[in-house]
């Protein structure tokens, strides 16, 4: 019988880069040029030095520091990872130009804008993605099946810490304008991570604090959270803390299951899973995963074929109102 073999297509997303700080320059363009169907096609910066340097560097044939210019360069998707008080304005702007966006967390600084981004996306027909990258760890994919699989029994407990220790200074991290602080720039991780393995929260309270440099942001944020199925939740985040064990525990009827080096570990250190099981040995395992890059494939997957990614623009909402929540009630107990 003959068999009718598919015609391969060379077709490629052509992607646009915004905001060239080193996390642009050291991994999403590195890992977008190690994708076969992405092609990064412009870059952009307020500094046209900065974009022609970066430009150079990874022979990306078109730079800009005028956005819209940017916008009309040919690209069919846009990375925002600017600061964080840029991505509304910048997000609208693609996605009335008809782009595609993945936008760095956190989707932006107030639940009103990241609102009124995912409709204005779902209003021109563009697909909003968000950065959150700890999903596409092979063991967080590994960690939902056990749970949905029900080796820990009912979920009773989950609890994440992701702190690091970013010095004050010129660093935006620390600008309240900028949209700074450790609980909007850390706790949108651990917090997707809770929906995606522990489903939706109804109920969060907690503080954040200004701990240990004392400037206009907090450097120290922490939380307790109640999910839809009655389980809960704690998790801080922090910027003053160069020695965190950054772990991800999870406690059930049945047993507990932790993570080492998942959040804030950095490729290509594995990450280490350790099992505890109700009348079986301690078990541990190791695994290697480049998370941006699965995300990047994924998320190319998905707009190349006009669909929601993975981690949606109501994902990234859902993150911001519970952030939001958090800081109003530290903010009127404080008060």
């Amino acid at each position: 019988m003959l068999k009718i073999r598919k015609k391969k297509t060379n077709k490629r997303l052509k992607w646009g880069v915004v905001g060239l700080g080193s996390f642009s320059e050291q991994s999403i363009i590195p890992n977008m040029l190690l994708i076969r169907r992405i092609k990064v096609e412009s870059l952009y910066s307020s500094n046209p030095q900065r974009a022609k340097s970066v430009a150079g560097k990874y022979f990306i044939p078109n730079h800009y520091s005028d956005f819209r210019e940017f916008l009309g360069s040919g690209i069919d998707a846009v990375y925002i990872g600017s600061k964080n008080s840029d991505h509304y304005r910048q997000v609208i702007l693609a996605a009335k130009a008809g782009k595609h966006i993945l936008c760095d967390k956190p989707l932006s600084v107030t639940a009103a804008e990241a609102e009124e981004m995912v409709r204005v996306c779902r209003e021109h027909n563009v697909h909003l993605a968000v950065n959150l990258v700890y999903r596409f760890h092979p063991l967080t994919m590994k960690l939902k099946e056990i749970i949905e699989g029900g080796m820990i029994g009912t979920l009773v407990n989950i609890q994440g810490q992701f702190a690091t220790n970013f010095l004050p200074g010129d660093n935006f991290r620390y600008k309240k304008e900028y949209g700074g602080g450790a609980m909007l720039d850390l706790a949108p991780h651990v917090l997707d991570l809770f929906r995606y393995l522990g489903g939706e929260i109804k109920e969060i309270h907690g503080c954040n604090e200004n701990l240990i440099y004392k400037t206009e942001v907090d450097d120290f944020a922490a939380g307790i959270v109640k999910f839809e199925k009655g389980h809960y939740g704690y998790f801080n985040v922090a910027f003053c803390t160069p020695r965190a064990f950054n772990r991800l525990e999870l406690t059930g009827t049945k047993g507990s299951i932790s993570i080492d080096n998942l959040i804030a570990g950095k490729f290509p250190y594995s990450a280490k899973m350790t099992l505890l099981l109700e009348g079986e040995a301690r078990k541990a395992f190791r695994k290697r995963g480049n998370k941006q890059n699965k995300l990047l494939r994924s998320v190319n997957h998905s707009f190349m074929r006009n669909q929601d990614a993975t981690v949606t623009g109501e994902d990234g909402l859902a993150v911001m109102k519970l952030m939001e929540e958090l800081e109003t009630k530290c903010r009127l107990r404080r008060t």
